[in-house]
């Protein structure tokens, strides 16, 4: 822990790779070792990240989880973009094609590196290994069978 640290310090800022801002595969855990960084990077999801996600909903320029549904910007995106040249209140909003994790890049790229430092350690191991669940709490074929039926 304290080699990891001296390590760290001496490496400087971690980067994350060019392009889209993405978390990585073993997001929400918090191993022993990163409760700082794992902290830091939590408030800013539920912080920053959420209010430019909200934002954008608002705008109408938020990405559709259905394929099928087609996002069109709102009359207020439209307004406030025709007025963007006048005003400079326009710069504070988002833009087509923003990502709201961009607003937290430097905190995922530092719980990136201590988590790929701290999952290798033994005590850790249980954050990355799938559960399995017991039999009576699964759903019984049939269920499964109605609820692909409907």
């Amino acid at each position: 822990m304290v080699w990891g640290r001296i390590v760290d310090s001496l490496s400087g800022t971690p980067k994350l790779p060019p392009g889209e801002t993405r978390l990585p595969e073993y997001f929400p855990v918090e191993p022993q070792g990163c409760e700082r960084h794992a902290q830091n990077l939590f408030r800013c999801i539920s912080h920053e990240a959420t209010e430019k996600a909200r934002d954008m909903e608002k705008l109408g320029y938020h990405k559709s989880y259905f394929p099928d549904v087609e996002v069109k910007p709102t009359p207020l995106a439209e307004k406030l973009e025709a007025e963007g040249g006048k005003d400079g209140a326009a710069q504070d909003l988002p833009k087509p094609g923003d990502n709201p994790l961009d607003e937290c890049r430097l905190m995922i790229a530092y719980y990136k590196r201590c988590c790929d430092r701290e999952l290798k350690k033994k005590k850790n191991w249980i954050l990355t290994e799938p559960y399995r669940v017991q039999e009576e709490y699964r759903y019984s074929q049939q269920q499964q069978k109605q609820q692909g039926g409907k």
